[in-house]
């Protein structure tokens, strides 16, 4: 099996456009965009994923059947995230409940 030999120039250049992103994740943190936070600060991290998956991981000059069960084992990671955030979105709100329960502290209940 051979292997591709990277050059170190395009390590940095990975290395410089993940301090970007990371620099522009900051940025987003600091800046009130509304809905849209959430938003940017998803595709910058999907963006971040992917340069991590082509260079460090070596996907880019693997076989296309890695590529392939690469991006299904991502997919399904994805899956599973939405699953929880649906879970989490759809959960009612519970904090009017928690004055009819009264003082956790006191055993009478009063």
């Amino acid at each position: 099996m051979t292997h591709h030999i990277v050059p170190i120039k395009v390590y940095l250049g990975v290395f410089i456009a993940l301090m970007v992103l990371m620099a522009a994740t900051v940025a987003v943190a600091f800046v009130d965009l509304g809905i849209f936070s959430n938003v940017v600060a998803i595709v910058i991290a999907i963006a971040k994923t992917t340069l991590i998956m082509l260079f460090f991981m070596h996907l880019r000059y693997n076989s296309r059947l890695i590529q392939i069960f690469a991006v299904v084992g991502f997919l399904f990671v994805l899956i599973l995230v939405s699953f929880t955030v649906s879970d989490y979105i759809t959960r009612g709100d519970f904090s009017n409940i928690a004055p009819t329960l009264g003082n956790p502290y006191d055993p009478l209940g009063q």
